[in-house]
């Protein structure tokens, strides 16, 4: 094959594989769509047939009945189980419009995670950041169980404000601070010793710098380290300088191992406001910091209307809690978060 054939034959190839790989990607999505559509079809019958006759008992027969009936016609796959996850998809998910939007995004593994969440407000935040961040399964089981929701600042606020926020995510696809920053950040991957510096802790960061996007959430980009800001003839250094991509802003992280003090706002301040005169591209919005705190003063935080200013501050962890302690702890933070709330909703 001469070279003049050769690039012909390779740009062949290339069109036509690319045409196959469209149509794998239209297939695995029609059949995701098509499954999740039939077993909520099937638990809509089962639901409306249920509530056609209360008794429990005639619930319990009626889907053993099925169940058996429909294994001798198609096989493995229709346990009695399996018949409950459908019926419990079409209680979950009763708004045939908003469902079959979903399904064209989210495969049947993901709703049967989805739909076993105990709080409709936090399965409706996992379902829009599942849909717009394109979460595998895994991720989203692995988000769940480091408890990504009770660590966001929407799951803090007011339930209808925080139902209007989502709603805005699911009918515009805007994504706001408060859905992506946390208020605690795992790092316990650093493998920190029980006594460093902020040195040590910007270190391990770098080293374990994949490790930290991920925690820090989709969008996330590198940018740099140690950012020289030079103001009034005064070299400053900003610890860790990133890009959101979704916010189109940039994003000044600074790092503290101890509590949170309100000097650092101003120190924030100061690098918002260079950020933003040197650095910030037409388009893109106001650049926002981070202060990671071993330890947060949340009425401190409070008083000084971080929010204002495009500051946010979290603490983080740094050693591997078990699930229950990290539990008790963003319960805390919680219970403390809402008495600062309702003190500032008696002023």
């Amino acid at each position: 094959m001469n070279d003049l054939n050769k690039n012909t034959f390779n740009k062949l190839f290339s069109e036509v594989r690319k045409i196959v790989e469209q149509s794998k990607t239209h297939i695995s999505t029609t059949i995701n769509s098509t499954i999740s559509a039939t077993y909520w079809q099937i638990g809509k019958k089962i639901k409306s047939e249920l509530l056609n006759n209360k008794r429990a008992e005639y619930g319990k027969h009626i889907i053993a009945n099925l169940s058996s009936e429909l294994t001798k016609e198609y096989g493995k796959g229709w346990s009695k189980q399996h018949l409950q996850h459908c019926l419990r998809f079409a209680e979950t998910f009763p708004d045939y419009e908003i469902v079959s939007t979903l399904w064209r995004e989210l495969s049947w593994s993901h709703f049967k995670i989805l739909m076993y969440q105990d709080v409709e407000l936090k399965m409706n935040f996992y379902t829009q950041m599942c849909r717009i961040e394109r979460w595998s399964t895994r991720t989203l089981q692995q988000k769940i169980d480091a408890m990504l929701f009770e660590r966001t600042a929407i799951s803090k606020k007011p339930e209808e404000l925080a139902k209007l926020e989502l709603k805005k995510l699911e009918t515009e696809n805007n994504l706001s601070p408060d859905l992506i920053f946390k208020d605690h950040y795992i790092l316990d991957f650093l493998n920190l010793k029980d006594v460093y510096s902020e040195s040590d802790l910007e270190s391990a960061i770098l080293r374990e710098l994949e490790n930290f996007i991920i925690e820090l959430g989709i969008g996330f980009s590198f940018v740099a380290r140690q950012k020289r800001m030079t103001i009034d003839n005064i070299d400053f250094y900003l610890d860790l300088l990133f890009y959101h991509r979704k916010l189109k802003r940039l994003v000044a992280i600074e790092l503290k191992i101890g509590k949170f003090k309100p000097a650092y706002k101003g120190q924030m301040e100061l690098y918002l406001r260079w950020l933003e005169k040197h650095e910030m591209e037409k388009g893109e919005e106001l650049p926002i910091g981070l202060i990671l705190c071993a330890e947060g003063n949340q009425e401190q935080v409070e008083l000084l209307q971080l929010d204002i200013a495009n500051i946010k501050v979290a603490e983080y962890i740094s050693k591997q809690l078990p699930k229950n302690l990290l539990e008790k702890k963003l319960q805390e933070f919680a219970t403390k978060a809402k008495q600062i709330l309702e003190k500032q909703d008696e002023r």
